[in-house]
């Protein structure tokens, strides 16, 4: 039975987006609640912990329980998540609510095993691109969603209507989908999610690359909303680079393409490579709106077919453990996510855009180094 592509990649884009639509906002929610204009990528780095959580201890039990009602459950409870984010009154129970949605949020990943188990293994990586490209249009067009509503109604009807749309996917992906046959009870599903990390050389490596590439791309994303806020660009305005970003998503499709032909090892180079130069051009932000639109594109294009490759190598490596592979895989990409939001925006007040720029590329160029030192076979 082959995945319904297209659900599983709106539902995965629609809870994705609850991650990132803090991101054009980090100013206004800071104030309107009393956060430090130096400190509001704490906003972003308790959500991806959240996320980080949500990782280890919810997505591997896609390889004990019904993946289809997993996922029904986790929408149903990221939409009560939200409905309190909405509510938050001051910064300690806005911060409990983002990390309660960035913990349930990881239902996207739930949905990324659930599609590639469902999946004849010669459609796998089309059926992860899919997704994935769902993914990179939630996470971009969150931005932009997120500023016109903030215009609109402010902040919190975003966290409201991001709610609502939680509660109508729980009633979409309806049905059931077949077990995994672990045969492991849950402590021990956790423990072997560890394992992973000593037993199997290549989930390593792409672990090590996902921290670098979603650390460059947090960089960007995180920082971006100080410089043109000092332009006195609008929450819209700032919300439309994710428009241009979203060319991103094109990348996802024809990368797992290529991971089904075994061209998988040379995308990643390529791309790595285009991810640390694309901040040669993203540099000049401060002097011109195109550069800044050319470089998102450069490094959502690159971000994204790194990413796809990733899960198309490493999923096969033990299918009945797709939720340990995925969730374990994924804690590394929260971990950059946290550490380049936090780090850039802190750096901004520091060194400026330049010095958030120079982060960013030696984050891009970690994925290079990580990519070049592995001796696997080109095509693997």
């Amino acid at each position: 039975m082959q995945p319904n592509r297209l659900l599983l990649a709106a539902a995965a884009g629609i809870a994705v987006a609850t991650v990132y639509f803090a991101q054009p906002l980090l100013v206004t929610m800071g104030s309107d609640l009393g956060i430090a204009p130096g400190t509001v990528g704490v906003i972003v780095t308790v959500t991806q912990i959240g996320y980080g959580l949500g990782l280890f201890f919810l997505v591997p039990l896609s390889d004990l329980l019904d993946r289809r009602r997993l996922v029904q459950v986790q929408f149903l409870l990221l939409a009560v998540a939200l409905l309190a984010t909405a509510l938050a009154r001051n910064a300690a129970m806005l911060m409990i609510g983002l990390a309660a949605v960035g913990a349930l949020a990881v239902v996207t990943q739930s949905l990324v095993v659930l599609g590639a188990a469902l999946s004849d293994p010669a459609e796998r990586g089309r059926t992860v691109g899919t997704i994935t490209s769902g993914i990179v249009l939630g996470i971009l067009l969150a931005r932009t969603a997120s500023g016109v509503l903030t215009d609109l109604a402010g902040w919190r009807a975003v966290y409201l209507t991001a709610c609502a749309l939680c509660l109508l996917m729980t009633l979409l992906l309806n049905g059931s989908a077949p077990r995994s046959r672990s045969g492991l009870r849950y402590g021990a599903l956790l423990r072997s999610t560890t394992a992973l990390w000593r037993t199997e050389p290549l989930f390593r490596e792409s672990a090590i690359r996902a921290f670098f590439i979603f650390a460059s791309f947090s960089t960007l994303w995180s920082s971006v909303t100080l410089p043109l806020s000092e332009r006195s660009l609008s929450h819209t305005e700032i919300g439309a680079f994710g428009l241009i970003g979203a060319a991103g998503a094109l990348a996802a499709g024809p990368a797992g393409r290529l991971a089904d032909r075994g061209y998988g090892r040379v995308v990643t180079t390529a791309a790595s490579v285009l991810l640390a130069t694309s901040w040669l051009i993203t540099v000049w932000t401060p002097r011109s709106l195109v550069a800044l639109a050319i470089g998102t594109i450069l490094l959502d294009l690159a971000v994204q077919a790194v990413h796809v490759t990733n899960q198309s190598r490493i999923y096969p490596l033990r299918p009945e453990a797709g939720g340990r592979i995925i969730g374990g895989y994924m804690i590394f990409y929260s971990l950059g996510s946290g550490t380049g939001a936090i780090a850039s925006t802190m750096l901004y007040e520091r060194a400026g855009w330049t010095g958030v720029c120079i982060l960013g590329a030696a984050f891009g160029l970690g994925s290079v180094l990580t990519t070049a030192r592995v001796s696997a076979p080109l095509t693997r």
